[in-house]
């Protein structure tokens, strides 16, 4: 009901709301950018900086989409070997976006940004605060090694129930096999892979991963039947997959690896044990498609940055520790010994059950 020579307030029509003031900075900044003449090449804020906003898009495309990189000549695989690395071209992109006042490289670059914080940002403190039964140690303790002493000691610092090695020699083996004797008093070695150990060996057999092609003496792989607790037995393997090549004519060349991941992959999936746990150098991140054979049947912690490969500037972890029937609750690396790898140390739990 209308009321007649009321005083009523009369609010006049405005704009409709469009956002806070931070949207409406931004929608100024845009305006007055576009307002810009063009740069010498007549190129608007728009225009400029096009290739840096593809090469930003590129990296947040293989960050998200890695399994996409076809896997011709190695390149998926290599991708996603080194794929934490991909952030390192982001701040330079974005620097060169502002730099450039593109409208189109900015965004692209932050988007980049945010991908790789998303990947590999600050996570979660390690699950290894949680309960553990066992330490693993993992070590390729080269065959150039000139001071397999030293090299044990450092490892037997970490305190650890097992430690697996691999390139055995057989004059470092005497060197390893006299300083782990106390402490270690059980211990199994084929070939040039070996696995020493405080708890009881009930069984220990050869590992078949020998590629085809492979001629000669050549034996990286062993399975072990280790007693941890009385009516406790679980399957240790150790196992060293053969190394990957950069051929100028085949690129990066992982068949015989791949092949021997395969043969292992195939063991882990006969092997009845409750627990199994593979220790190796496997020459190849948990992110490799080569590696699905084996990591598809095992797991273990993420990866983060404990990169073991090469000890000098380490890129990638590349030896590695899973487990099935138990729960990998953290892993890390240990100081540098003679060899061109880092130690990895392992911390093995009761596998979590499923959530009440």
């Amino acid at each position: 009901m209308a009321i007649e020579g009321a005083d009523v307030p009369v609010r006049e029509a405005g704009p409709p709301h469009r956002g806070g003031r931070a949207a409406r900075w931004l929608r100024e900044r845009l305006r007055r950018q576009n307002r810009r003449p063009p740069d010498r090449g007549g190129r608007t804020a728009w225009r400029r900086g096009r290739p840096t906003a593809a090469l930003s898009l590129l990296v947040a495309g293989l960050l998200l989409f890695p399994s996409r990189v076809p896997g011709a000549l190695g390149l998926g695989s290599l991708v996603e070997t080194f794929l934490p690395w991909l952030g390192v071209p982001v701040p330079p992109l974005l620097a060169l976006a502002v730099l450039r006042r593109s409208a189109t490289a900015v965004p692209a670059a932050l988007a980049a940004a945010m991908v790789w914080i998303a990947a590999f940002g600050p996570s979660p403190p390690p699950r290894a605060a949680g309960p553990y039964d066992l330490t693993v140690v993992q070590h390729n303790v080269s065959d150039e090694n000139e001071d397999p002493a030293a090299t044990a000691r450092t490892l037997m610092a970490a305190d650890p129930d097992l430690l697996a090695l691999e390139e055995l020699t057989e004059p470092a083996l005497a060197a390893y096999e006299d300083a782990f004797r106390s402490r270690y008093p059980h211990h199994a070695v084929v070939g040039t892979v070996g696995l020493w150990s405080r708890h009881p060996l009930t069984g220990t057999d050869r590992a078949d991963i020998r590629p085809e092609a492979v001629t000669g003496d050549w034996d990286r792989g062993l399975r072990a039947t280790v007693r941890v607790a009385p009516g406790r037995d679980i399957a240790v393997y150790v196992a060293h997959l053969p190394s990957v090549r950069i051929r100028p004519a085949g690129g990066f060349d992982t068949r015989w690896r791949d092949e021997s991941a395969r043969l292992l992959g195939e063991a882990l999936a006969a092997d009845r044990s409750a627990t199994v746990i593979l220790a190796g150098d496997l020459n190849g991140t948990t992110r490799d498609r080569g590696l699905a054979p084996v990591t598809s049947r095992l797991d273990t912690a993420d990866e983060d940055f404990a990169f073991s490969w090469p000890a000098a500037l380490p890129l990638a972890r590349i030896d590695q520790v899973l487990a099935r029937g138990a729960a990998v609750l953290d892993v890390r690396t240990l100081p540098g010994t003679g060899s061109d790898h880092l130690p990895v140390l392992a911390r093995i739990g009761p596998e979590a059950g499923p959530p009440v």
